[in-house]
């Protein structure tokens, strides 16, 4: 029943936003259920990860094959972890922000949370596909309603690339079911289906463009960046932080298994691709002067390295995602926090316009330094762990261009560094100006959701075993599922 209680609980909870009319109460309440969510997240990976508490199936549509089924694999209890910790933080972290409507804000940030919960949990591609646009539904009023000046130019392009996405991966979920032999839409059902080379093909691609949008990867990208820099900080860390992950699952749980034939087939042109567009968003990132923008293709080159060690197809490539895909979201949340903070300060988020911060805030520019080495992946910090994984898993690809990828992609490693150490001198070092001198450093919630952050990177960065130790069973069934060396025998 966990994972019924991890949709249910940010369900009910936004649900009742709607009607709450004290802005101070409302705020109040959501933290409150975001904090139980968390509990609840913490208690499937810690005394409750027995299997019997960790499914759930009954009927929803019987007459579609279409099950409840929802199950915390390895990497569901990861992602759900990390969804439940996320979101205290983005509350805590934006806690003076200010909103219209606050109620509707925040009853639409608890029901991304239940859509999300349900992606990352579901077990039948009908189920799944509805929770997939449950998320996508709430973050569009978010981004429409409460961005900036751009905001509906912005959030139209957003609309039309996912629903583009939907439909398509819609189409290949009715044509999987229509080919299994009960007509199921259940996942192993689709995982026992042996399907053609030829019709592998263009089902591959009809998921595979849904879920590069959805990362995004190169060329599928162009959304992004103008969608994070106009929706508001807190939605926009619920985008890059944990809506990009939906992308990445798909891959692992849904593309790969199913169609294990096509994805290798077609793997080398999808590394390329996610390669490209590392090096692509790192040299976009050193040119930018808005660090939303900078922190927005900063995280397309890091998604891309994940996708690429998706398509290695080995073990270590595979748990280095998943370790990364954690990382990723707690590190980038704190990044989109400080950013936050400076924007409502100063009035500006472009660094031309800063300077000299670490005088006036030295707590802030200790909390933002160590967060933004972790994200540039320094050792004994939480992404080394996942990024070394990742490099080990690209160089023994199943590809003859397996160390041509893990070269250009390491390219991108040291273009990260070149941005990210450029960004923090701008914006803390050198002297004052007229819009730092009068500086003040963070307050309590902002110093409480930043330290936690800074918890968690050095935890994960000195003991990674503990997450290591979640994924390394769910990582070893998706490699047996995908494994068709057994074809080239015959």
């Amino acid at each position: 029943m966990i994972p019924v209680l991890l949709i249910l609980i940010p369900l009910l909870a936004g649900l009742a936003s709607f009607f709450i009319k004290n802005d101070k109460t409302v705020r109040s309440w959501a933290l409150f259920s975001s904090l139980l969510t968390v509990v609840v997240a913490v208690l499937a990976v810690t005394v409750l990860k027995e299997n019997k508490y960790l499914a759930h199936q009954c009927e929803w549509i019987p007459a579609l094959g279409s099950s409840f089924s929802v199950k915390l694999d390895g990497m569901g209890q990861l992602l759900c972890l990390l969804t439940g910790i996320a979101y205290p933080l983005i509350f805590l972290g934006t806690w003076n922000s200010q909103y219209k409507n606050a109620k509707n804000f925040f009853a639409l940030m608890l029901l991304s949370q239940a859509g999300l919960m349900g992606v990352f949990v579901a077990m039948d591609a009908l189920l799944f596909y509805f929770f997939w646009e449950l998320a996508l539904i709430p973050v569009y009023f978010l981004c429409s309603q409460w961005g900036g000046e751009k905001r509906i130019r912005v959030t139209f392009k957003f609309f039309i690339y996912t629903f583009l996405g939907s439909v398509l991966m819609l189409i290949g979920i009715l044509y999987l079911q229509s080919q299994t032999p009960n007509k199921s839409f259940g996942i192993q059902d689709f995982y026992n289906l042996d399907l053609p080379g030829k019709t592998q093909s263009w089902v591959f691609w009809l998921f595979f463009l849904a879920f590069a949008i959805k990362m995004p990867i190169f060329p599928f990208h162009t959304w992004q960046p103008d969608a994070y820099e106009q929706s508001p900080t807190a939605t926009t860390m619920v985008l890059s932080g944990i809506m990009v992950k939906m992308g990445l699952l798909g891959l692992l749980r849904w593309l790969l298994p199913v169609l294990p034939i096509a994805s290798y087939s077609w793997g080398d042109v999808t590394m390329s691709l996610a390669v490209a567009g590392i090096i692509y968003a790192s040299l976009i990132a050193i040119r930018q002067d808005d660090i939303k923008r900078l922190v927005a293709y900063s995280s397309i080159a890091h998604i891309g390295l994940m996708c690429a060690a998706i398509f290695a197809e080995n073990k270590s490539g595979t748990q280095g995602v998943m370790i990364q895909m954690f990382n990723h979201g707690i590190n980038i949340i704190g990044l989109w926090i400080i950013v936050e903070i400076i924007e409502k300060r100063f009035g500006t988020r472009k660094m031309s316009e800063l300077g000299g911060l670490a005088q006036k805030a030295p707590v802030m520019a200790i909390f933002f330094v160590i967060i933004a080495l972790a994200n540039i992946a320094l050792p004994l910090t939480n992404a080394f762990v996942g990024e070394f994984l990742m490099f080990n898993g690209l160089l023994n690809a199943k590809s003859q261009y397996s160390l041509w990828f893990t070269v250009f992609a390491g390219v991108g490693i040291i273009l990260g560094a070149v941005y990210t150490l450029n960004m923090i001198r701008k914006i803390f070092y050198g002297a004052t100006n007229q819009v730092t001198e009068a500086a003040q450093d963070l307050k309590l919630n902002e110093k409480l959701s930043l330290g936690i952050i800074v918890a968690l990177i050095f935890w994960i960065g000195v003991y990674p075993q503990a997450i290591l130790n979640i994924t390394d069973g769910i990582s070893q069934t998706i490699l047996e599922q995908t494994d068709i060396s057994h074809l080239f025998k015959k």
